[in-house]
């Protein structure tokens, strides 16, 4: 990689003519009359919202106002805690609050006039914040209304679109620390990640970073954010690192969202919100700015709808030179914009699989139940739609044999190691007998290959360094004075200390033993995955793939997850294909009735098997946290939690994923605003 940061001057040449008008721009308050003139701010689309501003119901900044009060009124604090942001917290019932946006782009005196935390500002580092080149959500949107008004025009296809920006990635007019409190001799990075400057000149106003579980962890805290809710039931968790920008879709904070994904982070946190989350393919989406990427992160948009998510994609996708893998993206990029492909139409030619791996009841538990039943109703508006479903049956095996027929070839070494009783080795690691004939007795009858080699249990790579490779990297890259490399991070920072959740100090010490970078495992996981499961299509024919993107609703707060169980992880999110590059489409398909929760109980049983009343293989006692804690599960208990569904297809097949889901959300219409979330009251 080059050194990103460019010694050219911030602003562009659309920011030079954005910010003449932006100095004497103020701060306009929107006007009482903004709903008299027919707009109303929920549940807006990106086309709504502009063809209000070019009938001058409503303008950029009046757009501002409305999701500052929005945000004002609904993203405080959502727990109760005692002890501070970094201690220990309790869940509070219908708390009101969802704590999904971290840093709000306000000038201090405008944060202080609204009422908003210093916590929140732009950056603690600068605290006067008067630089005339980093104009705040308020002048960006004043100037966007100066050149509607001279001109008519809008300034871009997302002119209007007030976003918030996951804070894994860097803002130059913004703090970005990646969730963590650590004292950066300058919080702000010196430059935009590309895709956030794609975004700035399509006309897109950054009114805010978004919360996210800290280094993109999979929990829903970070040590400066604290811990956030979801919007659903705020006792439970808005699932995966990408929380703040899922949550703030999905309560109407914010037109859209950045997430990233290496597991479920752009799936996991949309589901909950009951909204759409495109993971695209691997390289279609640079990376550039990025705290800490890897061969597996991702970058992709959280809408409400998925045309919104398109229009999103359609700014932010294609070639990067500061990043290699874009490269990838050359001759492979749709002819017509992504958007194009979502007008609702029906799906006849279309032959769409369903991974019934993801959604064989016998292999799973109880809390399991619901959420495959409602995607299975989904699955039926398919074939009304006109698609051919591919489906083995309820306790079918969609992929299995095809699996077993390529994979042990194409992991080769992953493989052999996996199953030692089959390729012996001597201490030193060495065969003891001829793995290459064994392997090709496998090629020549597959039956032979262990059953449990599935899509599930497909198999995976060792520990391979890029964690502290990534983030030293992108620290040099930035700069900064004081926060030079992994170590740093550690010596400058407070972490939250809290029993109930992983310990973030920790998983930077962890980091910090790493002593080379050798990717090779991974990459060949990589390569074997996308070769086995691209055969596997090719011999059935599929277009596309379905199956739920959770098989389990949002956890309590806190709570232990899980457990794991025949390769469905212990937030019941399916993460494999996608990790591997897949482009993965995450939409609403309705609601929970009813869900099972795991609680703590020293007295429970300890086995899977026990607690969950079946299909505990594979778990062992993986349910236990530190300490030797029980579970026990409790239920049925009355929840209203949303559920998706997740189609997956192969790598740049987004324009079919998006005729898929656009089709799919049109006939089912499954989204729902969350309730406790609602309009505000029209002021006087």
């Amino acid at each position: 990689m080059s050194n990103r940061y460019r010694s050219a001057p911030r602003a562009n040449s659309r920011w030079r003519w954005l910010l003449a008008f932006c100095i004497a721009a103020g701060t306009t308050a929107a006007p009482a009359s903004a709903a008299d003139k027919g707009f109303h701010l929920e549940e807006a689309t990106i086309p709504q919202i502009q063809q209000a501003i070019l009938d001058k119901r409503i303008s950029s900044t009046e757009l501002v106002s409305l999701y500052l009060k929005r945000i004002k009124a609904y993203d405080g604090v959502c727990v109760s805690q005692p002890k501070g942001i970094l201690g220990p917290i309790t869940t509070i019932p219908n708390a009101g609050q969802i704590n999904s946006l971290a840093t709000l782009n306000l000038r201090p005196a405008t944060l202080k006039k609204w009422g908003f935390d210093k916590r929140k500002a732009r950056s603690l580092t600068d605290k006067k914040d008067a630089d005339p080149a980093m104009p705040d959500a308020f002048e960006i949107a004043a100037a966007q209304d100066a050149a509607f008004a001279r001109t008519g025009k809008l300034v871009g296809p997302l002119h209007g679109v007030v976003m918030a920006i996951k804070d894994q990635y860097d803002t130059f007019d913004m703090r970005t620390t990646s969730g963590a409190d650590v004292d950066y001799a300058n919080d702000r990075p010196p430059d935009d990640a590309t895709f956030v400057k794609r975004l700035r000149e399509a006309g897109a106003i950054v009114i805010a970073k978004s919360n996210l579980g800290e280094y993109a962890s999979g929990i829903p805290r970070s040590s400066y954010g604290g811990t956030f809710c979801n919007p659903y039931d705020t006792e439970r968790s808005p699932r995966g690192s990408s929380s703040g920008s899922g949550s703030a879709v999905g309560a109407n904070l914010v037109m859209c969202a950045i997430a990233e994904e290496s597991g479920s982070s752009i799936r996991g946190p949309a589901s909950a919100a009951s909204a759409v989350g495109i993971a695209a393919t691997e390289e279609l989406v640079s990376r550039d700015g990025m705290v800490q990427i890897g061969i597996n992160t991702r970058v992709g948009p959280i809408c409400r709808t998925v045309a919104d998510a398109a229009r999103v994609l359609d700014v932010i996708a294609g070639y990067d030179p500061k990043d290699e893998l874009t490269a990838f993206t050359v001759g492979r990029m749709p002819t017509q914009p992504y958007v194009s492909y979502t007008q609702p139409q029906r799906l006849d030619g279309l032959r769409i699989g369903v991974l019934r791996e993801y959604m064989n009841k016998s292999l799973f538990t109880k809390a399991d139940e619901q959420t495959i039943d409602l995607v299975d109703a989904g699955i039926a508006q398919l074939s009304k739609l006109g698609a051919t479903v591919v489906d083995p049956g309820p306790q079918g095996d969609l992929l299995g044999a095809c699996i077993r027929k390529y994979a042990p070839q194409d992991s080769n070494k992953l493989f052999t190691r996996r199953f030692p009783e089959l390729f012996p080795v001597d201490d030193q690691g060495k065969p003891t007998a001829d793995h290459t004939a064994r392997l090709i007795d496998f090629k020549m009858n597959p039956d032979q290959v262990p059953q449990q080699l599935t899509l599930r249990e497909f198999g995976s790579s060792s520990g391979d360094g890029q964690s502290k490779y990534f983030i030293d990297l992108y620290l040099r890259e930035r700069g900064d004075a004081k926060i030079k490399t992994n170590a740093d991070l550690i010596t400058y920072a407070r972490f939250h200390q809290d029993p109930t959740f992983p310990d973030r100090l920790k998983g930077r010490e962890n980091v910090q033993k790493a002593q080379e970078l050798d990717m090779g495992d991974r990459l060949l996981l990589r390569f074997s995955v996308q070769q086995t499961l691209l055969a596997c299509m090719a011999e059935q024919q599929l277009d596309a793939l379905v199956y739920p993107t959770s098989n389990l609703p949002p956890t309590k707060l806190g709570a232990p997850g899980g457990p794991p169980v025949n390769g469905r992880s212990a937030s019941g999110v399916w993460t494999f294909m996608g990790a591997q590059g897949f482009p993965v489409i995450t939409v609403p398909a309705g609601f929970t009735t009813e869900v099972y929760d795991l609680i703590r109980d020293p007295s429970a049983p300890q086995t899977p098997e026990e607690a969950w009343g079946r299909g505990g293989g594979g778990g062992g006692g993986e349910n236990r946290l530190a300490g030797d804690d029980r579970t026990r599960l409790v239920g049925p208990v009355r929840a209203s939690l949303p559920v998706g569904i997740d189609f997956a297809g192969r790598p740049f097949s987004e324009p079919v994923l998006l005729k898929i889901a656009a089709a799919f959300e049109s006939a089912t219409q499954a989204r729902r605003p969350p309730p406790a979330f609602g309009p505000l009251r029209k002021e006087p």
